[in-house]
């Protein structure tokens, strides 16, 4: 791993600081989830609205293949 990497990895590690800093129930909804719906086939749905009112939704059904990235990202997150 070189200088720029570790750079990264650390100025990615404060925006997660600051994030979970201000939105702190949103870690906890993803660690309950995570715990026992994250499972193949549930669906997952994200919806965006603009402060003008605009709505985004997109939903998609995990396949085995997502569930082990998602595990890929936890273990991330420990390290």
């Amino acid at each position: 791993m070189n200088l720029n990497q570790l750079a990264m990895i650390q100025k990615l590690k404060g925006c997660m600081d600051r994030f979970r800093l201000n939105h702190p129930k949103f870690p906890l909804f993803l660690n309950a989830v995570s715990q026992d719906a994250l499972i193949e086939g549930a669906v997952v749905e994200i919806t965006v609205t603009t402060p003008e009112g605009k709505n985004y939704c997109s939903n998609l059904k995990l396949k085995q293949e997502d569930l082990e990235f998602i595990e890929c990202l936890k273990a991330l997150r420990q390290s």
